[in-house]
C-alpha cells in the first residue's frame, strides 16, 4: 500500500470510513475503541491492511501524507546533457531505461529478427510492446475480479451465495452477479459492485 492508495474500512457489515489512507486512519482514530474492529481494505488490490494509529492526529497526518515522485525521464531528455555525476554508461542504454539481458531463441528466430528493421532489439521492443497492449484490457478484467475476489473471500465469506457470487464474478456475469450479492447487507454489497465494476466487459 502507497500513501495515495483508496482505502476502505469496515467493522462487521458496516463501511466506517473511506478515503486516503490518511483519511481512513485518522477516522479510525476518531472512533476510538471500534477500531480494532475494523478491517481495512486496500481497494486496488482487494487485499487487507493494517494502519499505524500510533501518536496525535498531526503524525498520523504526516505518516501518511502523499509521498512526491520523480517524473521518469523522457526519450526527449536525451543530448540535452547529462549532470556532472552521471555514471558511466555501462550495457544498453540505461539513460533511456534500456537494460541488456540475456535472450535465448533458436536460429530460425535470429535469422528472422536480423531481417527486420532496426535489427533484433529493436523488432523484439516491437513485439513485446504489441503484446501488452493485446492483452491490456484482459490484464485490467483479471486485475479487477482477482482484487474483488480476495475482498469478498475476507468479508462475505459467510454471506449467503458467496460462492455463487464468486463464480459470476470469474465468469463475467454482471447480471447474476448482482443478483446473488442483492440480500447482501447494503454496505458490503454496495462496494464489492463498485469494486467489480469493469469486471464484466
Amino acid at each position: 500500500m502507497t500513501s495515495q492508495s483508496h482505502i476502505t474500512a469496515f467493522s462487521g457489515p458496516r463501511r466506517i470510513a473511506s478515503g486516503s489512507a490518511a483519511e481512513v486512519a485518522l477516522a479510525l482514530k476518531a472512533l476510538g475503541s471500534i477500531q480494532p474492529m475494523a478491517l481495512v481494505f486496500d481497494d486496488k488490490t482487494g487485499g487487507q491492511i493494517d494502519l499505524d494509529l500510533r501518536g496525535s492526529e498531526a503524525e498520523i497526518a504526516a505518516r501518511y501524507a502523499p509521498v512526491a515522485t520523480e517524473p521518469a525521464a523522457s526519450t526527449e531528455d536525451e543530448g540535452q546533457g547529462a549532470p556532472a555525476t552521471a555514471a558511466p554508461a555501462g550495457r544498453g542504454r540505461p539513460k533511456l531505461g534500456v537494460v541488456a539481458r540475456e535472450v535465448t531463441l533458436l536460429p530460425r528466430h535470429w535469422d528472422w529478427l536480423a531481417a527486420q528493421p532496426g535489427g533484433a532489439s529493436v523488432a523484439l521492443r516491437k513485439l513485446v510492446d504489441q503484446a501488452r497492449k493485446a492483452s491490456e484490457w484482459d490484464d485490467m478484467v483479471r486485475r479487477i475480479r482477482e482484487a474483488t475476489s480476495r475482498f469478498l473471500s475476507a468479508i462475505a465469506g459467510d454471506l449467503p451465495h458467496y460462492e455463487e457470487a464468486t463464480r459470476a464474478l470469474f465468469a463475467g456475469d454482471k447480471d447474476r452477479f448482482d443478483d446473488l450479492v442483492a440480500g447482501w447487507p447494503a454496505d458490503i454489497r454496495d462496494h464489492a459492485r463498485e469494486m467489480a465494476r469493469g469486471a464484466f466487459a
